[in-house]
């Protein structure tokens, strides 16, 4: 695609006065000269609208995956155990863990997959296996490059989380699945939890008025696993966290809460505020380390990303978000997961899960009774045989179950491109937000206004539900 960048700039700086007014997307382009998101910017028109898009129907979806380290393994796991799937190759850098990964496959008496290893098995896996899904369990920085590779070859590509970790990357899987017409999903398991999509459905039915406020959060004490030689392949995660200060993982907590508020489906996120704490623990962890093994000593004497960051998110709606990220401090686990409304809020953590339609939360009864009524089909269909094959609780088997009903039935998914880079920017803005003693950042409007007329997630099985379970053992 052929831009002419002086111009682009020239033609903004005049429109808007200053070049401090740009969109966040374009000061990034200005500060860095990367063309690729000037050629992306919002202002040129929508190649396709991948929301709400139904791609061809895919009777046995064959699977390809790319990293089998923290979470590959357990996806295969689940994936073997739902009918209509062919796992055709497993990938990892390390040629052992590909081998490994048989053992489930045997277990759950399917064929023996081709394994690709080494630096670049993954492009062989992808170019050569005729795959319609390519699923990518891989460290953050290559989310972007496996998804639009996969693409680009004419698969369908579905990432964990985030699936972008710069605004570059946002536009490329925008651009790439918009061209392609390839879904390109971020695995966003936390949108399929019980509690979620309960509070997503009594959303949706208005038992809370008018949503006006919706926080969420990443709370949850990996300091031990960030400095373990055998957590995190080569330390990806913790070179990360002295790499980058802002919120670095917000889509567990924002990917439920802006789904309830139809973030891309009827209002946008616009605009955001990020402040950090100063780092307190990971800095004196990584020098007292050093101390003991010269192996730390890399990870000695930097800084590292604070241990706090709050990020306020205000939409065109004039809706607000709280979105928290803290990966260090000693405290139980919370993704916060606050909606709030004209009529009622709920609230799943501190634990137990509350609702509240006044001054007062309701009794454990009247909660039930609102399970019994609210719970989306979607759980009451799969939720129990979720719990069985397990992750997270089951939300993770929940999330592949439904991709594949939908791939397979040629039903819109659930998360789209769209909402994948939305819910990821924040990395990014929030990290120039910080930068910057936490001015205000647009966030990109990655839908180039289709979000006023996108509709919202559909919460029903309709032209769906032909999907089987597999028994195993």
């Amino acid at each position: 695609m052929n831009y002419n960048r002086r111009n682009f700039l020239k033609s903004a700086t005049l429109l808007s006065g200053a070049m401090a007014t740009l969109p966040a997307v374009a000061r990034e382009a200005h500060e860095t000269g990367n063309d690729w998101l000037l050629n992306a910017q919002p202002g040129l028109p929508q190649r396709f609208n991948m929301s709400g898009y139904a791609a061809p129907k895919i009777d046995k979806v064959r699977i390809g995956f790319i990293g089998l380290g923290q979470r590959g393994p357990g996806a295969v796991n689940r994936m073997s155990r739902i009918e209509g799937v062919e796992i055709k190759a497993l990938c990892d850098k390390i040629p052992e863990r590909a081998t490994k990964a048989q053992g489930i496959l045997e277990k759950a008496g399917l064929p023996k997959a081709k394994e690709y290893s080494g630096e670049d098995g993954w492009k062989d896996m992808v170019a050569n296996e005729d795959l319609d899904l390519v699923y990518i369990c891989t460290p953050w920085d290559l989310h972007t490059p496996m998804a639009v590779y996969a693409m680009e070859h004419g698969k369908h590509a579905a990432s964990e989380v985030p699936i972008a970790i710069t605004l570059d990357e946002c536009w490329q899987l925008v651009e790439t699945s918009e061209r392609t017409k390839k879904h390109c999903m971020m695995l966003e398991n936390c949108c399929y939890d019980f509690f979620e999509m309960l509070t997503l459905n009594m959303a949706r039915n208005g038992l809370f008025g008018e949503i006006l406020h919706a926080e969420g959060a990443y709370i949850h004490d990996l300091l031990d696993l960030n400095f373990n030689k055998d957590g995190y392949a080569d330390m990806w995660r913790l070179r990360m966290n002295a790499t980058h200060n802002g919120n670095l993982y917000p889509t567990h907590g924002l990917g439920p809460v802006a789904q309830c508020l139809n973030i891309n489906r009827g209002d946008k996120m616009d605009y955001l505020v990020s402040m950090s704490t100063n780092d307190f623990m990971m800095a004196e962890t990584a020098d007292a380390k050093a101390a003991d093994d010269s192996f730390f000593e890399r990870f000695a004497g930097r800084s590292y990303r604070g241990n706090m960051n709050t990020t306020l998110i205000h939409t065109a709606k004039g809706k607000t978000m709280m979105i928290q990220h803290d990966v260090t401090s000693p405290r139980p686990y919370s993704r916060i997961h606050l909606v709030s409304g004209t009529k009622g809020v709920a609230r799943k953590w501190p634990s137990p899960e509350r609702i509240a339609f006044g001054h007062n939360w309701i009794k454990d009864e009247e909660l039930k009774e609102l399970y019994d009524k609210y719970t989306p089909a979607l759980i009451k269909h799969v939720g129990e045989a979720a719990k069985q094959v397990g992750g997270h609780g089951g939300m993770d088997f929940i999330m592949d179950w439904r991709l594949i009903d939908c791939l397979r039935n040629g039903l819109p998914l659930d998360q789209d491109v769209y909402d994948g880079v939305a819910w990821s920017s924040i990395f990014p803005l929030s990290e120039q937000s910080v930068a910057r003693r936490s001015r205000s950042m647009d966030v990109p409007d990655f839908t180039r206004g289709a979000w006023k007329q996108n509709k919202p997630v559909n919460l029903t099985l309709d032209g769906g539900a032909t999907t089987g379970v597999r028994k195993v053992g």
